[in-house]
């Protein structure tokens, strides 16, 4: 039996998703033709490539051949979708991450303007922190992304995202039109250590800086803040999330992140992620 591309995209799906289930409604398949592909190849290749108790997860020898299984896929799509371009379409399945405040803050809008302009194409969404997002895409496993602050490359810069003191409605400073970090000194600060922390470290330059809090998910922040246990600072996108009782106010001292759109650095870019990123170009 010789090896084809719908049993490396079966292996990747699981893979990506974490399961057959969600590999099959990805691929839109039924489930047992998900494991029926992967099982015709590790006959084809002679070796198990899942373990499968439990969640999925890539043996040895299939952690060895993810990297050439998402070249392989990845060339057979361009190629596909190159010759869908020759005829003025993009199409095809792509994968998109960006960070959580991204993705409720400035995708929905993107993704309601790609579905009009490139309708063959699917974007699928990954939430990931900052330097998730960035690997993920340097790795293959996206092929697009909104990263923070890269170094300068190929990508579109969408955005300048401020920084803003993230206070209770009750807070003394919550009506204030901006706020200097140096008047929060007196309140628990809670450091949000995802892919924000060394811009929120900027804003306290200068000044003491001792968080009582470090925490990683952006709910638990949230939740922390409105709770009294202390205050934060965070991107201005955290609007679109934003719960009753809690409020966002500018920092007198401007601290920015840079959103940049890109493809993967030092590769050749998808056929329709050239399209996505040449309309927010054009727009």
């Amino acid at each position: 039996m010789a090896l084809n591309f719908a049993q490396l995209r079966a292996f990747l799906a699981v893979v990506d998703e974490g399961g057959f289930g969600a590999a099959a409604d990805t691929l839109g398949i039924t489930q047992s033709a998900v494991s029926h592909a992967v099982a015709a190849l590790e006959r084809t290749l002679g070796h198990p490539v899942l373990h499968r108790q439990g969640r999925p997860t890539p043996t040895a020898f299939g952690a060895e051949l993810l990297g050439h299984a998402r070249s392989a896929v990845a060339a057979s799509s361009a190629i596909t979708d190159l010759a869908a371009r020759r005829g003025g379409l993009a199409r095809g399945t792509i994968k998109l991450a960006a960070p959580p405040t991204v993705c409720q803050g400035l995708l929905p809008e993107l993704l309601s303007r790609w579905k009009a302009e490139f309708p063959h194409v699917r974007i699928r969404v990954f939430e990931g922190e900052d330097d998730e997002v960035a690997d993920w895409l340097a790795n293959g496993t996206v092929e697009v992304a909104v990263v923070v602050d890269p170094p300068p490359g190929p990508g579109v810069e969408v955005g300048e995202d401020a920084f803003h003191a993230l206070l209770r409605d009750d807070h003394p400073l919550a009506g204030e039109a901006d706020v200097d970090v140096a008047e929060l000194a007196d309140d628990p600060f809670l450091l949000s250590c995802g892919g924000c922390e060394r811009h929120v470290r900027q804003a306290h330059q200068g000044l003491p800086f001792k968080p009582v809090h470090r925490v990683r998910e952006l709910g638990t922040l949230l939740a922390m803040v409105r709770a009294g246990v202390g205050i934060t600072i965070v991107p201005g996108l955290i609007s679109a999330m934003l719960p009753p009782g809690l409020v966002l106010v500018p920092l007198r001292r401007r601290v920015v992140r840079r959103l940049v759109i890109s493809g993967p650095p030092g590769k050749e870019w998808h056929p329709a992620v050239k399209a996505l990123v040449g309309s927010v170009t054009a727009g």
